[in-house]
């Protein structure tokens, strides 16, 4: 008898509300949450994003079993259009995250890359349904994809005159990557995922990707005081900086190379 309650109780609402996710009634502080995690990669704040939905099972015994195994098919949902979309994101120039996944000794880091992704929001529904907005960091991908090795690439000690690194890449046609390089004219690598700290490997990432000059100085990424330096051409991913740029970038302290306090303009 109790059962058949329930589920007479869940039939209503869904016969009520119509078809479709439009349709449903979330609460209200699930509604003021509606748009946190719009979906798709974010190269300035390093995020990759995506939306899970979980019908509730009409077969629960009761609503919150329902609403229980809806947030479970909402994470799987999740987890599942995250890595769909990573499949897509460039490391480097013809190399994609989906090409690494047909790799068995790398396929298992990403999918637990993308099985740490942070939850920004959940809406619940009348119907017992449940959507969720979830992140994960761009790094954890770069992370997963890039060995710990020791650095090739030698950081300048000395007064700390700069905060950070802006690359003006404008004009070059670059497309963002999760693992760029910064070389001179020789090919010579200046910056790179290596050089990056255990932690910041994690977490910063090798580099944000800004559309605007303006935005990329002013980020806090690269601090108060960023080094501006001029691209000058694209080879492959790689970025080989103008002569100018590669002195000023040997001549200073680049200890914060290591914190991946890097910002590169595409426009």
């Amino acid at each position: 008898m109790r059962r058949s309650l329930w589920g007479l109780l869940l039939v209503v609402p869904l016969t009520a509300l119509g078809q479709g996710k439009d349709a449903k009634v979330a609460a209200p502080a699930a509604e003021a949450a509606r748009g946190v995690g719009t979906p798709g990669i974010n190269w300035e704040g390093q995020v990759l994003r995506a939306t899970g939905a979980g019908a509730p099972d009409l077969k629960a015994a009761n609503p919150a079993q329902a609403r229980l195994g809806a947030e479970r098919a909402a994470k799987l949902d999740a987890f599942r259009n995250l890595l769909e979309q990573a499949k897509g994101i460039q490391v480097s120039a013809g190399r994609t995250v989906g090409d690494e996944l047909a790799r068995d000794e790398v396929k298992g880091r990403i999918e637990g890359a993308i099985r740490g992704y942070k939850v920004l929001a959940t809406r619940y529904f009348s119907d017992s349904g449940v959507e969720m907005d979830v992140e994960v960091p761009l790094a954890a991908l770069t992370a997963a994809l890039t060995s710990a090795q020791e650095p090739a690439i030698v950081l300048n000690d000395g007064a700390a005159k700069y905060t950070g690194l802006v690359v003006d890449a404008r004009g070059l046609g670059v497309t963002p990557v999760l693992a760029p390089r910064l070389v001179d004219a020789t090919g010579k690598a200046l910056y790179g995922a290596t050089v990056l700290t255990e932690e910041a490997r994690g977490t910063a990432g090798v580099a944000a990707w800004f559309d605007s000059l303006d935005a990329a100085r002013k980020a806090s990424r690269v601090g108060d005081k960023p080094l501006v330096v001029k691209a000058a051409q694209l080879q492959g991913s790689d970025l080989v900086l103008s002569a100018e740029g590669a002195r000023a970038l040997t001549e200073a302290n680049t200890r914060f190379l290591a914190e991946g306090r890097v910002a590169i303009v595409t426009q």
